[in-house]
């Protein structure tokens, strides 16, 4: 009999592993301008260098009423956004530089199924100098609450999110890290874990973790300014990396499910 379990348990561990055990790797990138557009009036001007620059610039953000140009950036295969799956576990990082004589805000962005536009930032901004982590699926923290650190218009920062599914359960959930590096030194948000998400949307998006059909990439929010009617504002994300970190098969169906079943 036992030798009859190790064959069955061989057997699933192999139809496990014969699932794509690797997240995609993306291509390339997709821009999208003016996804909020409050002044009409901006000039908008994007580079897409994938991976070494993508960079989006807007000029003569001058209007009276609103609240600001929002555009984006999203990883892609093919020339298309690319949606990631729940257990795709990945590290994304970037050097990160906000510029120019407006204000804005600027993230590396995971957005979630329901929101791929507008999501989930690990979010630097210009005026107050907050960085902060939040929205969507994503666990908040906050560098400037926590660690005092602020951002300075015009550095250059090395931002970076560690994703990693794990067992995707509520006893082993999907754990995220925020990593920044200002003037030389490294700070952490340290790991954190993600909580349940809305059992009505499981199937088909699962729960413990980003949740199926996640996008990845970059945000820019250019306020609406006063004052220099030609000023603008330039956001570079350079020496773009993406490394997959594995994946795990299922929510159902991990290698720790599959082992315990035959103990």
């Amino acid at each position: 009999m036992k030798t009859t379990h190790k064959l069955m348990l061989l057997a699933l561990l192999v139809a496990v592993s014969s699932v794509a055990l690797a997240t995609d790797i993306p291509t390339g990138a997709v821009i999208t301008e003016r996804i909020w557009n409050d002044c009409p009036l901006g000039v908008v001007t994007s580079t897409n260098n994938y991976s070494s620059l993508v960079s989006i610039h807007e000029q003569k953000q001058f209007c009276g009423a609103g609240w600001g140009s929002r555009h984006n950036w999203r990883f892609a295969t093919g020339g298309v956004a690319q949606d990631f799956a729940n257990g795709d576990g990945f590290a994304f990082g970037c050097d990160l530089t906000i510029s120019g004589t407006g204000e804005a805000e600027a993230s590396l962005a995971v957005a979630p199924w329901w929101s791929h536009a507008v999501g989930g930032t690990f979010n630097f901004r210009t005026n107050d100098g907050e960085i902060a982590c939040f929205g969507g699926r994503l666990p908040f923290y906050s560098f400037t609450g926590s660690q005092g650190l602020h951002y300075v218009k015009g550095e250059t920062v090395h931002a970076e999110i560690i994703y990693l599914p794990n067992g995707l359960i509520s006893t082993d959930p999907a754990t995220i890290e925020y990593k920044v590096t200002i003037g030389g030194t490294e700070y952490t948000s340290g790991v954190l874990t993600f909580g349940m998400g809305n059992p009505a949307e499981d199937p088909p998006h699962g729960l413990w973790g980003l949740l199926n059909d996640f996008q990845v990439g970059g945000d820019f929010l250019h306020f609406l300014q006063q004052g220099d009617p030609n000023g603008y504002v330039q956001v570079d994300w350079a020496n773009i990396t993406f490394q997959d970190l594995g994946t795990v098969a299922n929510e159902d169906m991990t290698w720790g499910s599959v082992k315990t079943l035959y103990r």
